[in-house]
């Protein structure tokens, strides 16, 4: 009986070089918080880089926010709306941040020859993702608080005397399920390729009017409203004017209610994010078109 037939084999050296030790917990938190930061790090800097940009990015939406500042006071409005539409121009900062700096930012990073990198990285992608919506958060922040300043002083808006931890609370929640939803587009754009644009360009305009950036939601009806709040800055909006102007503010549903759908859309929406880029980065394997130009 030959025994050397049945000895067992050497490894061969090639198949004991590939096995990389596998990183421990501390390791791997170290390296995704790292990633997380380095990818935030980008827009926090960038935010202070170009300080021309700032003057623009403010100085445009109170334009266009003193349009409807007028029109309320020509119709006699109570005083509110005026509140109402300074704080839905502040809010519209994060919308355009979701929209073109967090949905399509994966579709503008292919297009710079930059997903290869991320796909290659040893972090989890959404690390990536997380460290992209904190960086724009910071971001769209700075916006905001400049906007609702500058508004404040030139329209003479004058905030009730409210407890301000539970609207920081409803503001907080409202842009984890918003960032949620933009982790998940941004996967999904993708996919679409080159109607990443398009889709965007959609979305923009009509989600002003559907949302209530510029007037209580309830005005739309029910449905609308109910069908609207798929966009967590809808009850986000709704939730802080109650918040701020009680009775005045006209809200679609209790204010309890709002915070328990909010806080769902953001767990389901991360979720989904999560499994939108568990698939995406499959197809990225198997079929090796996402990273390609021009798709």
């Amino acid at each position: 009986m030959n025994t050397e037939a049945y000895a067992p084999t050497e490894p061969r050296m090639d198949r004991v070089e590939r096995r990389a030790p596998r990183p421990g917990l501390v390791e791997l938190l170290t390296l995704n918080l790292r990633a997380t930061w380095g990818r935030a790090y980008v827009r926090v800097v960038g935010a202070s880089r170009e300080l021309s940009w700032l003057v623009f990015e403010v100085t445009l939406p109170v334009l266009g926010t003193a349009a409807y500042v007028y029109v309320y006071r020509g119709l006699n409005a109570p005083p509110e709306f005026v509140g109402f539409v300074l704080l839905g121009g502040a809010m519209t900062a994060f919308w355009m941040n979701v929209l073109w700096s967090m949905a399509s930012q994966l579709f503008w990073e292919k297009e710079s020859s930059n997903l290869e990198a991320f796909f290659l990285a040893p972090c989890s992608r959404m690390a990536i993702l997380v460290g992209m919506a904190a960086g724009g958060m910071y971001l769209s922040l700075v916006r905001a608080v400049s906007i609702l300043v500058l508004g404040s002083l030139l329209f003479g808006v004058r905030f009730p005397r409210v407890e301000w931890v539970p609207v920081v609370g409803a503001f907080v929640l409202a842009l984890l399920a918003l960032y949620g939803l933009g982790m998940l587009l941004a996967s999904l754009y993708l996919v679409f390729g080159r109607e990443a644009w398009h889709v965007s360009n959609l979305l923009q305009e009509p989600i002003y009017l559907l949302s209530g950036f510029y007037f209580p939601v309830r005005a739309l009806g029910p449905w609308v409203g109910l069908a609207a709040s798929l966009i967590p800055l809808t009850f986000g909006l709704d939730a802080m004017r109650q918040l701020i102007w009680a009775e005045g503010a006209m809200g679609l549903l209790p204010v309890g209610t709002e915070l328990a759908v909010l806080g769902a859309e953001a767990v389901v929406f991360l979720l989904a994010a999560y499994k939108a880029l568990h698939v995406m980065e499959r197809m990225a394997v198997r079929e090796g078109r996402l990273t390609l130009k021009w798709q």
